[in-house]
């Protein structure tokens, strides 16, 4: 069983904005799997079941409505109430350093520069957790990187963004079935390589 957690501010205003897309992914694949995420506490979480029951996993899916620096002690306090470990967690995040729409499943490591995740990481004292990086490009030459990532997609991006979001809940019920092995190797490719 898993913890699959979406990372982004909480409010309309946030709502479909760069550093928001781990709870639209999460929001996805929560409606694909029939979870109800109803407001909860610290978090909107749900419990359901991705895929059959001989190959699928049954998952809790929340998203903290908290700050995005402040994400760590929610995501603690979901562990604790659930007794998991971190070994138990997968984190869906934004990363301004891969290319819009790429995809990236790791096992551990840093923050790289995404306070969601440091938080995780301060509050958890471990690094041990699954991340679904979600890439949303970097600025442009002297475009602020904080207003950048507080920005809505362009138009011209939506398409993209949309089969993205597809291929992130493919990721997921990949990772819960067939482990993050199975979903490093197939999702952890670029565009072109997908397609030969």
């Amino acid at each position: 069983m898993r913890l699959i957690v979406g990372l982004g501010n909480p409010g309309e205003r946030y709502a479909l904005t760069r550093h928001n897309i781990g709870v639209r992914v999460l929001e996805r694949a929560a409606a694909r799997w029939s979870v109800d995420l109803g407001p909860a506490g610290r978090a909107r979480s749900g419990r359901g079941y991705v895929g059959l029951p001989d190959t699928g996993g049954e998952v809790v899916v929340s998203a903290p409505l908290a700050w995005m620096n402040e994400t760590g002690p929610a995501v603690k306090a979901l562990l604790e109430e659930l007794a998991f470990t971190p070994d138990d967690l997968v984190v869906i995040h934004d990363d301004l350093d891969l290319e819009l729409g790429r995809l990236r499943i790791k096992r551990n490591g840093g923050s790289g520069g995404h306070n969601g995740i440091l938080s995780i990481l301060t509050a958890l004292e471990t690094d041990e957790f699954c991340r679904l990086k979600f890439g949303i490009g970097r600025p442009a030459p002297g475009e602020d990187a904080a207003e950048y990532v507080l920005s809505p997609f362009s138009p011209e991006e939506t398409t993209l963004i949309d089969a993205s979001l597809e291929r992130a809940v493919l990721a997921l019920e990949c990772l819960v079935a067939e482990g993050v092995e199975a979903a490093m190797n197939r999702f952890n490719m670029r565009g072109e390589e997908e397609e030969g």
